[in-house]
């Protein structure tokens, strides 16, 4: 019998063994091809169908979780969601992966009793499809929702920051901008803003005409009079008076102008007939240059009758001359460090209407009419701004039209004057000048002394506080005459003015004022003593009550001069 040699009976055996063992590594190499596939997301091709099946129903069970979220957060508003519980080390609880199954296509494949998968290597987590994406933000956002359900938004910006289901992309420059300036809010409509009070809500507004600004001012009203024309055989009379003042300021950019004026007109009403027109105008340029130089121009001109005090007499007259000035200087200002230097030409030239006379006719004045032309020189020293103390030197020459009046003088004189005095600026506290010194005028007619006296000047204005203004001014004046054997007169003159605004619409004066006459070449003198108040109601802006009170009394050691006289008036007064 045959049989196979026990050396080939092994060698097959050994092929058989190595054949089952080949078998089996390649069936275990194969073997974990599924679950490394569910790693690598690659289950193989998974229809649209299936995959928007999944979303709908994960979006169907994400609203209803909001619901009842909204519905604890409602009955629990005060109280915060509970946090999720984290342990403090790793593994001590089960994974969210180890949840149970949902029976969605993107489930974890189940364990199963692989031999082969006893020791799985570790298999990172996959990626997150973007349906599961979406899905776990919306929960995210639910549960946000929720914890801040108890917290009322502000305003409707800051819930749309907040919110983190649709928030706000920011822009570029967010982190660049700042918070609003509680300053720099809308600005209301100027309508609608608070206007800033007046300093003085009853001042006139004035007219604009051109380059300047008009501000007049109508008084219209009655005066009562117990001596209508100031003399010493005046009557009394009920006059209407009716007086327009104006002020005309530039607003130009650099240089300065302004004009003021006034016009006065009597008539009687009842008693002692008086009619009476008198008026002044004057203009004044201010004109700075470089190098602290600058000049100043003055223009003036004024009509009035004659006073029936004024010290030319003149017998038998029915009514007094009218008296017409015209008058102009030119100033130029220099300074220099700390010292000041002025120099001023002034002219001035009166003319005399012809006087009315009693008995019919007319006696000319021309005899009168004079030019007076003088230069002034003055200097100073600024101690402080506040305080300047200043010299004057002055020459004139006093020209008469007549060389040889209607007695038979030559009236024409040489005039030259020095002063010492100071500047004061001290803002709106005190501001204004002073001085005093010496004048003397010689006439060319030996046969006539030279009218020479001590001059006294002053322009002062104090403001003890607000609202109340104290004035104080002084002049002293060399008038002319014509009469036999007289050189002329000397007058000081002195008014010390106060005014109040008591209210807003009510404003008060008060005025006293004295004067002394001195008679050259005879012991002649006048004193005249006078005193004012008077009150300025405002209706509105426009229109306003005026009224006042005046006394004048004249004391003369001339026979003939003496009177006494006392007024009231009561008028409206109207300003644009």
């Amino acid at each position: 019998m045959s049989g196979a040699p026990p050396e080939k009976k092994r060698r097959r055996n050994g092929k058989a063994v190595c054949a089952l063992l080949l078998a089996t590594s390649v069936f275990a190499l194969l073997r974990p091809a599924q679950p490394y596939a569910q790693v690598t997301e690659l289950r193989g091709e998974v229809s649209e169908s299936a995959i928007l099946d999944d979303q709908q129903r994960k979006t169907r069970q994400l609203s209803i979780a909001q619901d009842q979220t909204a519905q604890a957060g409602a009955t629990t508003q005060s109280t915060a969601p509970t946090p999720t519980y984290q342990p403090a080390s790793p593994g001590a609880v089960q994974d969210d992966d180890a949840a149970p199954a949902t029976g969605s296509i993107f489930d974890p494949p189940e364990a199963t009793d692989d031999p082969f998968a006893d020791a799985p290597v570790p298999v990172p987590p996959r990626r997150p499809s973007s349906a599961t994406q979406g899905a776990a933000d919306q929960d995210e956002a639910a549960e946000t929702q929720a914890a801040t359900a108890t917290t009322a938004p502000t305003d409707d910006e800051d819930t749309a920051e907040t919110d983190p289901i649709n928030s706000r992309a920011v822009t570029i420059d967010s982190a660049d901008r700042q918070q609003l300036d509680p300053g720099a809010e809308r600005a209301e409509a100027i309508e609608g803003r608070d206007r800033r009070a007046e300093d003085d809500p009853f001042a006139a507004t004035g007219i604009k005409l051109g380059s300047f600004v008009i501000r007049p001012t109508l008084e219209q009203g009655l005066k009562a009079s117990s001596n209508a024309d100031s003399s010493s055989e005046g009557k009394p009379a009920l006059l209407s008076e009716t007086t327009l003042r104006f002020n005309a300021i530039s607003d130009w950019r650099e240089n300065s102008a302004t004009v003021d004026g006034y016009g006065t007109f009597l008539k009687t009403l009842s008693g002692d007939e008086v009619e009476e027109a008198r008026g002044r105008v004057e203009g004044t340029l201010n004109v700075d240059f470089d190098n602290d130089l600058r000049a100043i121009a003055k223009l003036g001109y004024e009509a009035a009758p004659e006073s029936a005090s004024s010290p030319v007499v003149i017998e038998g007259t029915a009514e007094q001359p009218v008296r017409q000035t015209i008058d102009g200087s030119l100033a130029v200002e220099k300074d220099a460090g700390k010292m000041r230097f002025a120099l001023t030409g002034a002219v001035e030239h009166d003319i005399y209407g012809d006087a009315r006379l009693s008995t019919g006719g007319t006696l000319s004045q021309k005899d009168r009419d004079s030019t007076l032309y003088t230069a002034t020189l003055r200097t100073g020293y600024e101690i402080s701004p506040a305080i300047t103390p200043f010299t004057e030197v002055e020459i004139g020459r006093r020209v008469y039209d007549l060389r040889v009046d209607s007695n038979g003088f030559e009236r024409s004189s040489t005039r030259l004057g020095v002063r010492a005095g100071a500047e004061l600026d001290l803002g709106e506290k005190l501001a204004g000048e002073f001085s005093a010194g010496w004048l003397r005028e010689a006439i060319d007619d030996d046969r006539l002394p030279a009218i020479s006296g001590a001059t006294v000047n002053a322009d002062l204005r104090w403001s003890p506080q607000r609202g109340t203004t104290i004035g104080l001014t002084g002049q002293t004046i060399v008038e002319g005459t014509t009469t036999a054997d007289e050189s002329g007169t000397i007058l000081y003159s002195g008014r010390l003015t106060a005014e109040r605004e008591i209210r807003a619409n009510l404003i008060g004066n008060a005025t006293l004022g004295v004067d002394w006459r001195d008679y050259i070449g005879s012991d002649g003198h006048d004193l005249t003593l006078s005193a004012e108040a008077g009150l300025t109601w405002w209706l509105n802006r426009y229109a306003g009550l005026t009224t006042r009170a005046r006394t004048e009394k004249q004391t003369s050691n001339i026979e003939g001069r003496d009177y006494t006289a006392h007024s009231i008036f009561v008028g409206v007064t109207l300003q644009p």
